[in-house]
C-alpha cells in the first residue's frame, strides 16, 4: 500500500489503541493503519477479535500485535507500556478508547460498580497517558485522542459512574493539553453519541425508539464516523487543534 511521504504524513509511526479488539476502538485503529501507522492493540478479554483485528492491519501493510491489560490496574499499564515500547522503540499516538459500563440508580449502585467503572474509564486514561507523554515528550510530536461520550456533557439515568467517569476526561483534556502544547503534543477528546456497536446492539427495542427522540438525526452513528475524526486528529492537518471535545453523536448534545 502506498503511504504518502510528504511532511503531512505521519506514515510510520507508532500507535497504542486501548480497547481496541472491536468497535469504536477497532475502526479508530484500522483507520490509522490506513495512514501508514504501526499499531499496538490493546484487549482485556476479547483475545480472538483482537487477534482478528491486528490480521487485519498486518494486511495494510504495516506492523501490529496484541497486548491483553486490563487498564485500571496500573501495574498491567505499566507492563503494557513496557512491551509497547519494546516492540516500537516508542509512542506517538495513544487512542484511550478502553471503557465499561455497569448502570444502576444511584441509590442502588454498589461501591465495587462505582469503582470498576472509575477505575477503568478515568484512571485508565490517567495511566496510560502519563506513561505515553513520557515517550512523546522525548520525540517532541504526540496525539491523544480520549474517547469520551455525549452522556458526560448532558448526563443519563442509570449512569452516575459512567457520566462522572467521561465528564472527568472532558477536565482531564483541557488540563493536559495546556501541560503539553509547547512540545508540540495535542490532546482532544472525541464525544460519541450512540454508536452502532456491541453495547447498544443489546439495548431493548424500547430503549433503542426513546434514544431516537433524543438524536436530531434520527439515526445511530457508524463506528467510522469517530474513526475518520480520529484520522484527522492524529494527522497533521490538525496540529493546531488541542484542548477540544468534539462531539459526533448526530446532534444529540445540541
Amino acid at each position: 500500500m502506498n503511504h504518502e511521504n510528504n511532511e503531512d504524513s505521519i506514515s510510520g509511526k507508532f500507535a497504542l489503541v486501548t480497547g481496541a479488539a472491536k468497535g469504536i476502538g477497532k475502526a479508530s485503529a484500522l483507520e490509522l493503519a490506513k495512514m501508514g501507522v504501526n499499531v499496538a492493540i490493546n484487549y482485556n478479554s476479547s483475545e480472538s477479535e483482537a487477534l482478528k483485528t491486528v490480521t487485519e492491519i498486518k494486511s495494510l501493510g504495516v506492523d501490529s500485535f496484541a497486548i491483553q491489560a486490563n487498564v485500571g490496574d496500573l501495574n498491567q499499564v505499566n507492563t503494557m507500556i513496557d512491551e509497547t515500547l519494546n516492540r516500537f522503540s516508542q509512542i506517538d499516538i495513544l487512542i484511550n478508547n478502553a471503557g465499561i459500563i455497569d448502570d444502576s440508580l444511584l441509590l442502588r449502585m454498589k461501591d465495587e460498580a462505582w469503582e470498576r467503572v472509575i477505575d477503568t474509564n478515568l484512571n485508565g486514561t490517567f495511566y496510560c497517558s502519563r506513561a505515553a507523554v513520557k515517550s512523546m515528550f522525548k520525540s517532541k510530536w504526540g496525539r491523544i485522542i480520549n474517547i469520551g461520550s455525549v452522556v458526560g456533557l448532558r448526563g443519563n439515568i442509570g449512569q452516575t459512574n459512567y457520566t462522572a467517569s467521561k465528564a472527568a476526561i472532558n477536565g482531564f483534556t483541557f488540563a493536559l493539553a495546556k501541560e503539553v502544547a509547547t512540545r508540540n503534543i495535542t490532546v482532544n477528546t472525541i464525544t460519541p453519541g450512540y454508536i452502532s456497536t456491541d453495547t447498544v446492539a443489546t439495548l431493548s427495542n424500547k430503549q433503542k425508539e426513546t434514544i431516537m427522540t433524543w438524536i436530531p438525526m434520527q439515526r445511530f452513528g457508524e463506528v467510522e464516523d469517530i474513526a475518520n475524526m480520529v484520522g484527522y486528529l492524529a494527522s497533521n492537518k490538525a496540529k493546531y487543534v488541542t484542548g477540544q471535545v468534539i462531539s459526533i453523536d448526530g446532534g444529540m448534545a445540541i
